[in-house]
């Protein structure tokens, strides 16, 4: 079975003003990648609630982050042509839209949304297999790469299933 790209982003919060900061995904051979984000001077939203949730501070992007230029060529170059799929596709197109804009260049890849390549029978199991997935792998959650990787692996299990 094909497995397919899964791409997942981090933000500085849920809502108006909030901006990616975290950019992962995993591959079809199950490798991931991930990249931080370092703020625009005019990307100025911090939610407390979403460090909490994520665990990446603003200081941490600063310090650790690439340039909105540097991830968007480095998304471009990894998945040029590709069709990735996120579970929350309207948050994280807007966020790499966003990116995009802000970086001067085109995506030269398509997001949509996973729930289209799920059948019935995955959807119904998909709540049941992802916990186990979760206690299974002991990941991270809510970072970008550990969670694209986790839903790809909870993809397989439900479509094995």
């Amino acid at each position: 079975m094909d497995m397919p790209f899964i791409i997942d982003v981090e933000a500085s919060g849920f809502g108006r003003g909030s901006y990616p900061i975290e950019v992962g995904f995993a591959r079809p051979d199950g490798s991931v990648a991930a990249r931080l984000i370092r703020p625009e001077s005019e990307w100025k939203h911090w939610s407390d609630e979403a460090e909490q949730v994520h665990g990446i501070t603003r200081e941490q992007l600063f310090q650790e982050g690439q340039s909105v230029k540097e991830v968007a060529d480095w998304l471009n170059t990894e998945l040029r042509g590709e069709t990735v799929y996120s579970d929350s596709w309207g948050f994280d197109s807007s966020w790499l839209a966003l990116l995009f804009h802000e970086a001067g260049c085109l995506q030269h890849f398509r997001i949509d949304t996973l729930n289209k390549l799920l059948s019935e029978k995955q959807l119904a199991s998909w709540s049941r297999i992802k916990q186990q997935v979760l206690q299974d792998l002991n990941l991270v959650r809510h970072r970008a790469a550990d969670d694209a990787y986790m839903l790809q692996r909870t993809y397989r299990m439900t479509a094995a299933s």
